[in-house]
């Protein structure tokens, strides 16, 4: 069996139409990990469509308790060939967000797999049902072509819990290094740059979300009566606002600015061009860090935004100057950003402007994480995906947005790979959410020839891993183009 029939092969599973078949069936499963009362549906996804799966393909399986107490399990299946050879951590999550099925448009159902033309709507079909299907219809296809031995060792774990913020998941792994070992993690979230490229990503932004409140009353006054004699809290947190960030979207807090870009970072986003795509928003080419491209900006740089703004009540407002405003903040963040201190840099901020009456909370956080375009594995899967479509594929030193990532990448100390399969318009976390179909074939085909590739070049790369070495020779290490 050679490299091209075993892509083939994988690509079958889509044109005969057992791929859609598989996933139509994930999909039904409502694993929505921010309901209560879901639990049954997440250990029916592990029971009924991973454990099955993976016994087939030799693997052994165990399902966690999630350590953090909450019902949103951890799948681990795992499959020695040889412990000398290498070892590859794949991921997935079996949750989604909420369906909403209120809020799709034309009869959808987010729970039924529709095709229509290109698209294939359901809950999950993007994030990350779909993906992490494509990834294992690739794994089986490849195994089968094999004759049954991969060439490398590989553990799968699947959680229950990423759109509820991944709870326990850090916990998890600190407690199974051992049985999480490995020499690469790799998997598939998030969207392509653009449908039509193939894309790679090797990290992703931090985010912190932190809550800005002020309390300046314990109830509203008349502001006929009033007005022009009692501070305004909504207008003094919205002038708090503006000394953090200005009119145009630039940081204005030293401490929530990063240090400068990289030159190997600086040198791949130089190829990539943001938006453009049917259903992207136009780009407001004066926003953000005066001087940077749409890519710096968007993986190369920080971004500080208002999610909420809220005083008084703005369906029913009334004659009346508002006891209290709170605005919750977010800021995206790359790599050598001090965002540990963010609280401590906020405070001081606002203090020295004259807003020290605002209390600052913390809210969700997620480190930053990212792997340089030139790191071996990176240039071997470069390889392989080109190899594979006849297209280099973009190289994005880390997504901009937010993955549990850092898990893998600070507490494993993993090399990480990211292969999506979706696209920037593809509706992820809204009504609508779909597959482009266009994608799923080519998906299915870079992970085929991804996996067969980790058998043929994993021991070289392994090896000069493991000796704290780096390949002088990259071509050495890749196919052929």
């Amino acid at each position: 069996m050679t490299r091209d029939r075993a892509i083939a092969q994988t690509v079958a599973q889509f044109d005969n139409g057992a791929f859609l078949a598989t996933l139509a069936r994930r999909v039904a499963h409502a694993t929505e990990s921010e309901e209560a009362g879901q639990a049954a549906a997440q250990h029916a996804y592990l029971d009924q469509e991973m454990t099955p799966l993976f016994a087939r393909m030799g693997f052994v399986t165990q399902v966690f308790a999630n350590p953090a107490g909450v019902e949103l399990p951890i799948l681990v299946a795992r499959r020695i060939e040889d412990p000398a050879l290498p070892t590859v951590l794949m991921y997935g999550h079996g949750d989604v967000v909420r369906g909403n099925a209120a809020r799709w448009a034309e009869g959808r159902d987010p729970w039924t797999l529709r095709v229509e033309g290109e698209r294939w709507y359901g809950r999950g079909t993007a994030d990350n049902k779909g993906q992490h299907s494509i990834n294992l219809c690739a794994l089986e296809q490849v195994l089968a072509a094999r004759g049954g031995r991969l060439g490398f060792n590989l553990t799968w774990l699947i959680e229950t819990g990423e759109e509820a913020g991944s709870p326990g998941l850090a916990a998890f792994c600190e407690a199974q290094r051992e049985l999480l070992r490995a020499d690469l993690f790799l998997a598939s979230d998030g969207p392509r740059l653009a449908a039509a490229r193939p894309t790679l990503f090797m990290g992703s932004r931090g985010a912190v979300n932190f809550e800005l409140h002020l309390s300046l009353r314990e109830r509203g006054y008349h502001s006929g009566n009033w007005g022009g004699l009692l501070s305004n809290p909504a207008i003094v947190l919205s002038h708090a606002i503006a000394s953090m960030v200005d009119a145009r979207g630039r940081i204005l807090v030293p401490g929530l600015r990063p240090p400068a870009i990289p030159a190997p970072v600086a040198a791949a986003l130089a190829d990539l061009s943001v938006g453009g795509d049917v259903d992207d928003p136009a780009i407001d080419p004066e926003w953000g860090e005066p001087g940077l491209s749409p890519s710096e900006q968007v993986f190369g740089w920080n971004s500080l935004d208002v999610l909420t703004f809220g005083a008084g009540d703005p369906a029913k407002p009334v004659n009346a100057i508002p006891p209290q405003a709170t605005a919750w903040c977010q800021l995206r963040f790359v790599v050598g950003t001090d965002w540990r201190r963010l609280e401590e840099h906020v405070r001081a901020h606002l203090a020295q402007a004259g807003f020290g009456a605002i209390r600052v909370t913390l809210g969700a956080q997620a480190g930053a994480t990212r792997l340089s375009p030139d790191n071996p594995w990176v240039q071997w899967a470069a390889a392989s995906v080109r190899a594979t479509t006849g297209q280099a594929p973009a190289l994005l030193p880390n997504l901009g947005g937010s993955l549990p990532n850092d898990i893998f990448a600070d507490l494993l100390g993993l090399p990480t790979i990211w292969v999506p399969h979706s696209y920037p318009a593809c509706a992820q976390h809204a009504p609508n959410e779909h597959l482009l179909a266009p994608v799923v074939r080519e998906g299915l085909a870079i992970m085929a020839g991804l996996l067969w590739d980790l058998a043929e070049q994993g021991p070289a790369l392994c090896a000069a891993q493991r000796q704290g070495t780096r390949a002088t020779e990259p071509s050495s290490a890749v196919p052929a183009l």
